[in-house]
């Protein structure tokens, strides 16, 4: 055991998980490579779980966040902050909301949480739709809405939270019917729930699934769910913290796969947009966002340090087409993992969109879940340097690859090649 790892123990909690069976210590980063404390280089495919979004180090936010040090860091949204209103000036033009207002928070946890309060205020209403499989963060009122036991440590909640089907498209009583028809299955079935309910405040979804192993419905369902919420006042709240700012590729945020019915009433996001920095955020209409009849602050929520950071990196996302980047990319990487898939009896499915990628294992023959395997793939991938993590919903069984948006595809093959020897050498 490290000195490092045994002083971590004895100061932090038992139930904070830790990577590997020897853990890393990450020193510095450059591009999409890290580099440990014992000096070995390792191809970053997790970029400290979807966050590092762009590339480590990269010039731009590094300049702006100099730059920014040296001027103020913080001074709480009691007073006027130029970088944060431009910031906000940018997403709520992205956004896709008409008449949008932005709220910054410090994660991704705390964005879903004010989504929740606003929606039940608005509502008046405490009860939420979440799906089956979904991750909305830890905090109290996320935890009561999270739909994966892995990481729901408790059933007591502010919220009463009733599960829809959809958000896994190949599970479930549902995953034998073909797209059209799993879709109307999942409508009947929501509108057979709002039928034995007082009407919800929201439902609350993740385009594709994060920690539930970047599964996603067919595209068009939450189009088909918009409509039949929209017809009982019920709001939809799109939780893009992971799959926000391109990095699915197709679109620039997840939820433009299921724009039919138009824009969601409520976006959050975090993760990605600092690359790194601690910013989240809720993007709503007005008359929702102003819906509070009590006063609000946030002391960290858009402090001038992070704003530089969201700015200089968003600029830099745009200005070099990385959602584009994360399409062309992305797309190679995932038929390269099929390719490897193919020979593996113990891969049930490799899925996703752009430069979010899930490779689900089973045990072969079977649809049972091989967490076992999956932990054993970690740490092959890891010896072979390569830096990925891991998911899933009943068991952590599947394989999560989620790149920085910059990935080139000599990168991309030198992952994909890593990733296949770690495959083969533990079935």
């Amino acid at each position: 055991m490290s000195d490092l790892y045994a002083r971590h123990r004895a100061v932090m909690p038992d139930w904070l998980a830790l990577y590997y069976e020897e853990p890393l210590e990450i020193t510095h980063g450059e591009g999409r490579y890290v580099w440990s404390a014992d000096g070995t280089r390792y191809l970053d495919f997790f970029g400290g779980i979807l966050t590092t979004m762009t590339a480590h180090a990269l010039p731009e936010v590094t300049k702006a966040v100099s730059e920014q040090a040296g001027r103020i860091i913080h001074s709480s949204t009691l007073y006027l902050n130029r970088p944060m209103v431009e910031l906000a000036e940018r997403v709520a033009q992205l956004s896709g909301i008409p008449d949008a207002r932005v709220f910054f928070t410090t994660s991704g946890t705390e964005a879903n949480d004010t989504a929740l309060l606003l929606a039940t205020a608005y509502r008046r209403s405490n009860t939420v739709l979440a799906m089956r499989n979904s991750y909305h963060g830890r905090s109290f009122s996320t935890v009561g809405i999270t739909g994966n036991k892995g990481w729901s440590p408790t059933s007591l909640s502010p919220l009463q939270t009733l599960y829809v089907h959809g958000g896994v498209r190949t599970r479930g009583p549902y995953a034998h019917l073909d797209d059209e028809a799993f879709t109307a299955a999942c409508v009947d079935d929501l509108k057979d729930l709002l039928g034995h309910t007082r009407p919800p405040a929201a439902l609350i979804a993740e385009p594709i699934q994060g920690v539930g192993g970047f599964t996603s419905p067919p595209d068009g369902l939450y189009a088909a769910f918009r409509e039949v919420l929209r017809e009982r006042g019920i709001l939809w709240i799109a939780d893009e913290v992971q799959t926000g700012w391109g990095r699915t590729g197709d679109h620039f945020w997840g939820w433009q796969a299921h724009a039919r019915s138009g824009p969601p009433d409520i976006v959050t996001f975090a993760k990605g947009i600092g690359n790194g920095t601690s910013i989240g955020g809720v993007i709503a209409r007005a008359e929702i966002m102003n819906c509070l009849d009590s006063n609000s602050i946030s002391t960290f929520g858009g402090t001038q340090l992070t704003m530089a950071a969201g700015l200089a990196n968003l600029t830099y996302l745009l200005e070099h087409d990385l959602q584009g980047n994360a399409r062309r990319v992305g797309g190679l990487l995932i038929e390269r993992l099929r390719a490897t898939a193919a020979q593996d009896p113990g891969v049930r499915e490799v899925r996703g969109r752009g430069l979010m990628i899930g490779v689900e294992l089973v045990k072969p023959g079977t649809d049972e879940a091989d967490p076992d395997r999956a932990a054993a793939v970690l740490e092959a991938a890891r010896a072979g340097g390569l830096l990925i993590g891991k998911g899933g919903g009943h068991a952590t069984s599947a394989l999560r690859v989620a790149p920085p948006l910059t990935l080139t595809v000599a990168e991309a093959e030198e992952g994909a090649a890593i990733l296949d020897s770690a495959l083969r050498s533990t079935r």
